[in-house]
């Protein structure tokens, strides 16, 4: 018996579409992951003495900005992948939440920078001003910066440590407030 003459072509119609389906499997394996994590801390401005309007010359730190190694992050661990492996590393917001009085707006609060470090090397990222025009008003308001252009921080999160530091300027509170900051990353890096 004689093959339909159509039936050689559907044969190698089905070779080659297994082979590009193949192909593309391979190349979707080895293309690099891309995940999001996400870092919180908090910190308090303290009030100024009463009736005593005082400059806010320097921001208070945050403590769990101050030592990070990407290494014993959770959502690096998840992804099974060490600082190491990562190629981009990108921010994708940070913003920064009056926990309380609930009653306080951003008014106190002039301008803000993030700043990443790495032993002394250093590089602002994101940043804002003109905050207190801004009308953030209660309660518990989110103040977002902006991200410095495509600034890629790999450098940093593959460095044995790396801090985020803010540096904001302002007047001190008439109430202490106490204020959570996060941080959200757009990682590259390891293998799908």
């Amino acid at each position: 018996m004689t093959p339909h003459p159509g039936a050689r072509y559907i044969g190698a119609m089905s070779s080659a579409s297994l082979f590009a389906v193949v192909a593309s499997l391979g190349l979707v394996a080895c293309s690099p992951a891309s995940f999001t994590t996400e870092i919180q801390g908090e910190t308090t401005v303290p009030a100024h003495a009463s009736g005593v309007p005082t400059l806010l010359n320097a921001f208070p730190a945050i403590s769990s900005f101050a030592a990070l190694d990407f290494n014993q992050n959770q959502d690096f661990r998840n992804r099974d992948v060490t600082k190491d492996e990562v190629s981009r590393v990108q921010v994708k917001s940070l913003s920064l939440k009056v926990l309380s009085p609930n009653d306080q707006g951003f008014d106190f609060l002039d301008s803000l920078e993030a700043v990443a470090r790495a032993g002394d090397q250093e590089v602002r990222f994101a940043g804002r001003d003109g905050i207190a025009r801004l009308e953030l008003g209660p309660p518990n308001p989110t103040l977002s910066l902006k991200a410095d252009g495509d600034m890629d921080l790999r450098p940093y999160v593959a460095a044995p440590t790396m801090a985020i530091i803010l540096r904001g300027n302002g007047r001190l509170p008439e109430k202490e407030v106490r204020l959570q900051a996060t941080v959200v990353l757009e990682v590259e890096g390891g293998l799908l």
